[in-house]
C-alpha cells in the first residue's frame, strides 16, 4: 500500500500542475480532501519529522561549526528527541 504522505504530495502536485485539466485537478482535490477528513494527512507531524532529521544531519555534518551543532542539539532537546 502506498504511503499516505507520498499520495498526498502527488495529489498536491496534480492540483497545482498547470498542464492538468480542471477535471483532473478537481478529482485530485476531492481525494486529498477525503484523505484529510480521514486523518491520513498530518502535515504538522511530517514537518516535525523533517525538522528532526535536519537537525540530526546538522549535528553530524563535519562542515558545521560547533555553535551550529550546539544550536541543533538544543532544538532536538527542546523537541524531546
Amino acid at each position: 500500500m502506498a504511503n499516505p504522505g507520498n499520495v498526498a504530495r502527488g495529489l498536491k502536485g496534480a492540483i497545482s500542475n498547470p498542464n492538468n485539466s480542471e477535471e483532473a485537478k478537481q478529482r485530485a482535490q476531492d481525494r486529498f480532501n477525503d484523505m484529510e477528513a480521514r486523518g491520513e494527512v498530518d502535515s504538522a507531524e511530517a514537518h516535525a519529522g523533517q525538522v528532526e532529521r535536519g537537525h540530526k544531519a546538522a549535528i553530524s555534518n563535519p562542515r558545521n561549526s560547533a555553535e551550529a551543532k550546539q544550536d541543533s542539539q538544543q532544538v532536538l532537546e527542546d523537541m524531546d528527541f
